[in-house]
């Protein structure tokens, strides 16, 4: 599945790159003789369920799930029927806490993104069981094409960077008229140290109606 929508004139650049290059060359590589996360044609869903005008808020994640039927290229979310992941359950509590939301009984986040919520990786793939096996092979690069693209949007985003890697990419934003909000990462391993508590949602929304902009429902469906 490639990228046929608004995204398209933004990214077009890096595709005549060398890294792009050398990337398309490696993923499909990847593809053919391992097991990959998620199916190719899901690999730019992000893109495709946010087209880049109707982005209102970024959140960005690592690399995709990478066990058996988790990953549908959206982070933090999974596909319908997969147990919801720690840090998907963290980031339910911390709605349920700041806005009410009840707890759905999925991790299919796919409403938000249609809504205008970018959930985007910073890298695309993954190899079956291996976490992070294809950092550092490119994707960060075009990611971070994709961040700038929305950076530069002429109306106001909401930017939620959760850990360390994420806020990293604080420094990549110039545009005085978006909201930049931090924390450390929802994970198990983290979520207690001020993830919990941080309010992101409820700022998100509030700054969203400050500027004309309707807020985001955070409350994901039953199934």
């Amino acid at each position: 599945m490639g990228i046929e929508n608004d995204w398209l004139p933004a990214l077009s650049p890096e595709f005549k790159k060398p890294y792009y290059r050398e990337l398309y060359e490696r993923v499909n590589y990847e593809y053919r003789h391992f097991k990959v996360f998620p199916e190719g044609k899901e690999l730019y869903s992000a893109f495709t369920l946010t087209p880049l005008s109707k982005v209102k808020v970024v959140i960005l994640g690592q690399d995709p799930y990478h066990n058996d039927g988790q990953a549908h290229g959206l982070c933090f979310s999974v596909k319908l029927g997969v147990d919801i992941p720690p840090s998907l359950q963290n980031i339910y509590k911390e709605l349920q806490a700041e806005l009410g939301c009840r707890i759905p009984n999925n991790g299919y986040l796919v409403p938000w993104a249609r809504q205008g919520v970018l959930l985007l990786n910073t890298v695309l793939t993954v190899r079956a069981h291996q976490a992070f096996s294809h950092r550092g092979i490119g994707w960060e690069r075009f990611t971070d094409a994709a961040i700038e693209a929305v950076d530069r949007l002429q109306k106001p985003v909401v930017f939620m960077l959760w850990g360390k890697p994420a806020g990293e990419k604080a420094e990549m934003l110039h545009n005085p008229g978006h909201l930049i909000l931090k924390a450390p990462h929802p994970s198990p391993l983290s979520a207690s140290r001020g993830f919990f508590g941080c309010g992101h949602f409820k700022a998100c929304n509030e700054f969203l109606i400050k500027n004309g902009e309707e807020p985001i429902d955070w409350q994901i469906p039953d199934i």
